[in-house]
């Protein structure tokens, strides 16, 4: 059995080694699931934030997951029950049965990262590298996995490769782990060549970690975002969300069914459940990303749904990051200017910032500890520092509602205890309100006020 663990802070150069690793092991059995691949595929090429809950805007001849998933089976050349067999028991290990009729498009993050394994392990690959493989995945689907990985391992001659940020994910059976240099520095990381006499047990590699520290946000920062001035057009309200038998359907599925919930101001919400239980769509509503909004019973900063406030009204004191966002940003621009567009509520940034935007940008770049990639280009920078710039966007305009849909996603313990930090403090200012989504308990700030559990609908 080999399983490979690679380990390293964020920019470290996990990615490129990857990247030199695949160019070295030249092969049409080397498979790699890229981050990205968790957020799931094109439309034709087009994609837009809002796609995945305007499925009318989907092209008829659009294959469900079932017809991709046959077409990528049919492409490993061998039809036999024992390879149906197989896959078979893929299906049910990750529950896809009642996906199959579903467009790619319209699954959750966690859903598309479930494809995604299912199709690659089609191929029957020689080499596996996954890109940090468990985020996006309920606490069940996490276990199943590792239960999946260890036997592929040890009953074939398969060899996988873990690409991992969240270092405390690494599983307990793998075989080595190699970390990569600070900083992404050639000089401190191994070549693709040398790379497997260069990785240590796991024992090892625990036994020369230095733990993070309980907090790591510099006082000086934490005290400049308690001070920030307050704006006059806030909203001084009771209801920050107020839902009432909300019910959303596509077609014969149901995705939320008769739910009410109220969240009061400066109330901090843990919102969690089982991927595919609606947990975006439910936050989609409250952004007015979802057409469906306007049919149900919804009020937002105490005032209902549909009484003549545009969307812009209401997204102008929301701050708000997620997979489906970090998935929209696809044109290469300057990451300071994808900060700023938080400003305008936009995806791309179709008016250029005063001054005085970039700098209040460049403020939250530098909270954030990204202020040196400010004129980076976004589409360069390693996964986990697109999520904090995509985090400083969120916060860049000082919402009085922040919603968080698996903020965390690709950052390294470091950075998962900074953004903890600034979370937690960002709460503890006057008329501030906060929903948060994550499938690890451990991520959720200090102070959480209230839990709700959503059940998916079978």
């Amino acid at each position: 059995m080999k399983i490979t663990a690679i380990v390293g802070r964020n920019g470290s150069g996990k990615s490129r080694f990857v990247e030199q690793l695949r160019k070295q092991q030249a092969s049409d059995r080397v498979r790699y699931i890229a981050f990205t691949d968790s957020y799931g595929v094109n439309v034709d090429g087009q994609y837009y934030l809002q796609l995945r809950w305007n499925q009318h805007d989907i092209d008829s001849e659009t294959p469900t997951v079932g017809e991709l998933l046959e077409r990528a089976y049919q492409l490993t050349g061998t039809d036999t029950e024992p390879r149906r067999e197989q896959m078979r028991h893929l299906y049910k290990l990750f529950h896809m049965e009642t996906l199959l009729d579903k467009y790619i498009i319209s699954l959750s993050s966690g859903e598309l990262r479930k494809f995604q394994l299912t199709k690659t392990l089609f191929s029957n690959p020689k080499l596996l590298i996954m890109d940090n493989p468990f985020i996006g995945l309920d606490a069940e689907t996490r276990e199943q996995l590792k239960q999946l990985l260890f036997t592929l391992a040890s009953d074939s001659d398969i060899e996988i490769v873990l690409v991992m940020s969240k270092t405390d994910d690494v599983p307990e059976f793998v075989t080595g782990v190699l970390e990569m240099g600070v900083g992404g520095e050639q000089t401190q990381s191994p070549k693709p060549a040398d790379w497997e006499s260069e990785a240590c047990g796991l024992d090892a590699y625990r036994s020369r970690q230095t733990p993070v520290p309980p907090h790591v946000l510099l006082p000086a920062k934490a005290e400049a975002i308690l001070q920030l001035p307050y704006h006059d057009n806030d909203y001084n309200c009771q209801r920050v969300v107020d839902m009432h038998h909300v019910t959303i359907k596509y077609g014969a599925r149901t995705i939320l069914n008769d739910l009410d919930w109220t969240v009061m101001n400066g109330e901090r919400w843990a919102l969690s459940g089982q991927n595919g239980s609606g947990k975006s769509t439910l936050l989609s509503l409250i952004c007015a990303d979802n057409p469906q909004s306007y049919a149900c019973d919804i009020t937002l900063f105490d005032r209902p749904r549909g009484t003549g406030e545009s969307i812009w009204d209401i997204k102008r004191h929301i701050g708000y990051v997620s997979p489906e966002m970090h998935r929209s940003y696809k044109r290469n621009l300057p990451a300071i200017r994808i900060v700023a567009s938080g400003l305008m509520d936009t995806i791309g940034l179709y008016a250029v910032p005063n001054k005085k935007d970039y700098e209040q940008c460049y403020w939250w770049m530098d909270i954030f500890g990204i202020a040196h990639l400010a004129n980076r280009p976004f589409l360069e920078l390693s996964s986990g520092e697109q999520r904090l710039v995509l985090l400083a966007r969120a916060f860049v305009k000082d919402p009085q509602l922040l919603i968080l849909d698996e903020p965390l996603h690709g950052l390294d313990l470091w950075n998962r205890r900074l953004a903890k930090d600034i979370i937690e403090t960002f709460c503890q200012r006057r008329n501030k309100t906060m929903i948060m989504v994550t499938h690890y308990q451990e991520e959720l700030p200090a102070g959480i006020t209230h839990q709700k559990f959503l059940a998916r609908n079978l």
